[in-house]
């Protein structure tokens, strides 16, 4: 029994016992609720309590964890589908311009190979003889001055035709891309543009 002195002094704060000290932390990983006594001053939220520090072995190094928390992600769950709406408002017409000439100039390019190529496999497979020779059975003419084929589809004529119609499928393609572009432009100023919807997979 404590003794009384002069007084009457009373053991505890506020005229009651001290709380007893939290105790450790089950192993679930929870701590226990720190009770106060009355009159007793609490610390300022957001202070951590001695309970959930300091215990070796518990999940997460002793830190508590809330139990609405969802735990990691599994590795084979499927990925989630990001969704971007963009919106095409201005096209450059230089940018335009260049893409469309170099675009244009490699169409060319391969129109004229494509040309010279198919030429000199016909010439190899000699249909054009064959055909010079049945005009002639057909005209009935065998002279030198006869009609004569090669006059029209030789190689430097198609050559010559053929790079023709580059130069000036070159010509066209780059002035109707940019006419484009100036239209689009105007366009988009009344109606906002073209929408774009991007999608992303995580």
């Amino acid at each position: 029994m404590p003794s009384v002195g002069q007084g009457g002094a009373q053991p505890g704060y506020g005229g009651q016992t001290p709380p007893p000290p939290p105790s450790a932390p089950p192993a679930g990983g929870f701590s226990q609720p720190t009770t106060y006594a009355k009159g007793q001053p609490t610390p300022p939220r957001g202070t951590r309590t001695g309970g959930g520090q300091g215990t070796s072995g518990g999940q997460g190094g002793g830190q508590a964890r809330r139990p609405g928390t969802p735990g990691p992600a599994s590795s084979g769950g499927t990925g989630r589908v990001r969704k971007a709406r963009l919106r095409i408002t201005k096209a450059d017409p230089w940018s335009v311009m260049k893409v469309s000439f170099l675009l244009s100039l490699a169409v060319g390019v391969i129109i004229i190979v494509a040309a010279a190529v198919l030429w000199m496999t016909l010439d190899g497979l000699g249909v054009f003889d064959s055909l010079t020779s049945t005009l002639k059975d057909v005209t009935g003419s065998d002279s030198s001055g006869a009609f004569n084929l090669m006059d029209y589809i030789g190689f430097g004529k198609v050559m010559m035709f053929t790079t023709l119609i580059a130069v000036v499928d070159v010509v066209l393609m780059t002035a109707l891309s940019t006419l484009a572009a100036f239209i689009y432009n105007t366009a988009a100023g009344f109606t906002g543009g073209i929408e774009l919807t991007l999608a992303e997979e995580d």
